[in-house]
């Protein structure tokens, strides 16, 4: 029989997912037949793996990590809730987001490409495998971010509903909010602002509010038709912007008056730069 060597363990592995015994076991079996240890392999679960690929994925977990420079969200799927509550999903979520925060990757592509920081002989994709192998459910990352800090910002992270729903909030104007980030994060999580301001909705948008309004208002003046639409798309500006949506914790003033006395306090101005809401399977 051909000799089995360390370089056809490492090809049957990066060809398959699998673990360096069993390629060495399948290698063995196949009288180091590279294409009949991979049928051995498929027959003793690798078949179901492959197959498992093109399964929906609705359930999952988002994580973050960062260290003083870097932020790092990040997203995994799994078809059913009772694998996400496995330690074996979230031990592998847990390392994807923390070699990430390592090695700080542009993409989720680049990241998937990656050595797995613990086994440097198989890929974050390979790893990913792994895991579909040992919990028989296809399992996706889903999506990837990369935020580098700003030294005059603070970073606010609220995580609800077990992971399923992540906030993250970027405060202008001072390093030391984060507490009010925070707070700001909570009230995205429970209000889910589509954008942080005005200027942000998009024109088709506006126009799409304006033509519905307009459709309510036949057989009126035009002049007053003009006022009554501007106040519904002022009203329209106010439900889906951050800064003019009533702030959860006290409704009698907007997020943007809450941050105004928030900076009176501080002793300096602030505001929101940015936000994040991430829901699981959105």
């Amino acid at each position: 029989m051909k000799d089995i060597t360390a370089d056809m363990i490492k090809e049957l592995r990066e060809r398959t997912g699998v673990g360096m015994g069993k390629c060495k076991e399948a290698l063995v079996l196949a009288e180091a037949d590279m294409e009949k240890a991979i049928d051995i392999l498929r027959k003793a679960g690798m078949a179901s793996a492959v197959k498992k690929e093109g399964r929906e994925t609705k359930e999952g977990l988002i994580l973050t990590a960062e260290d003083k420079d870097t932020l790092i969200i990040l997203e995994a799927n799994a078809e059913t809730d009772f694998v996400t509550q496995n330690d074996r999903f979230k031990h592998f979520v847990h390392d994807c987001v923390k070699q990430a925060l390592e090695t700080k990757p542009k993409t989720l592509a680049e990241l998937n490409e990656q050595p797995y920081f613990k086994d440097r002989s198989i890929t974050i994709d390979q790893y990913r495998n792994l895991v579909i192998q040992a919990l028989g459910e296809n399992i996706q990352l889903k999506r990837f971010e990369l935020v580098h800090k700003h030294p005059n910002r603070s970073y606010g992270i609220y995580s609800h509903m077990g992971g399923k729903l992540l906030v993250v909030v970027e405060i202008d104007g001072s390093s030391d909010c984060e507490e009010i980030a925070r707070e700001v994060a909570m009230h995205v999580a429970a209000e889910s602002p589509d954008y942080l301001k005005p200027e942000q909705i998009p024109a088709d948008v506006i126009a799409r509010e304006e033509e519905i309004a307009r459709s309510q208002m036949l057989g009126k003046p035009e002049n007053m038709i003009e006022k009554i639409v501007a106040g519904k798309i002022k009203a329209f500006a106010d439900q889906v912007c951050l800064i003019h949506q009533k702030y959860v914790k006290d409704s009698t003033v907007t997020v943007q008056q809450f941050l105004e006395t928030c900076g009176k306090k501080v002793g300096k101005p602030i505001s929101v730069h940015c936000f994040w809401r991430w829901k699981v399977g959105q």
